[in-house]
């Protein structure tokens, strides 16, 4: 059978409860750390640092699928040689008074033909060479021809192959303006490049 406690033993117990039950005020500066958390490897008096944040894989880009564009029609391989002849693929240049000898202007016209021609290996041309209808027929026929030649020799002297290029002349046969004054004139003192095959 237990002994009853004493008064002393009453006291030590109440005293010993009354202390434990007693916590000091918690202010802003005295919170107590938290304890650190097991397997952390940290104390309770260190700062957490943030955690790095996880990269993601880049997202995988959607290809589009391979579309091939369509392909430019040339619309000088298009025409009919009459077509490409009227549309003045290959301009004429023009001479003065009596004269084959080029100007800048004519040389200038020369030089964008070629270059035509350089694109378009396979044309082979025509120059016609043509007069006003002043002087002979003879006279005409021999000036028209020294224009063609005029034109030819420019060309093949810009890389143009000379196989590619024939001369004509018709004098003041086939006049390109019909009148009788110096507008219509200065049209027809002129040499004429024509593709005759390609």
């Amino acid at each position: 059978m237990a002994r009853p406690l004493s008064a002393l033993s009453i006291l030590v117990l109440a005293a010993a409860i009354a202390a434990c039950s007693h916590k000091a005020p918690t202010t802003p500066g005295n919170t107590p750390n938290p304890a650190p958390f097991p397997g952390s490897g940290t104390t309770g008096t260190e700062t957490p640092r943030p955690a790095t944040p996880v990269e993601r894989p880049a997202e995988a880009v959607a290809t589009p699928p391979d579309v091939t564009p369509p392909v430019a029609v040339d619309p000088l391989t298009s025409k009919s040689l009459d077509e490409l002849n009227r549309s003045d693929a290959l301009k004429p240049v023009f001479f003065q008074l009596d004269s084959d000898q080029l100007d800048d202007t004519a040389r200038q016209v020369l030089t964008e033909n070629s270059q035509v021609l350089r694109k378009y290996g396979s044309w082979i041309i025509t120059i016609e060479g043509h007069c006003d209808e002043r002087g002979s027929a003879e006279y005409n026929l021999a000036l028209g021809e020294r224009r063609a030649q005029a034109a030819r020799n420019y060309l093949v002297s810009l890389g143009v192959q000379a196989e590619r290029i024939r001369t004509i002349s018709y004098g003041k046969e086939f006049p390109f303006d019909a009148g009788h004054d110096e507008s219509a004139w200065s049209q027809n003192r002129r040499a004429q490049l024509m593709v005759t095959a390609r």
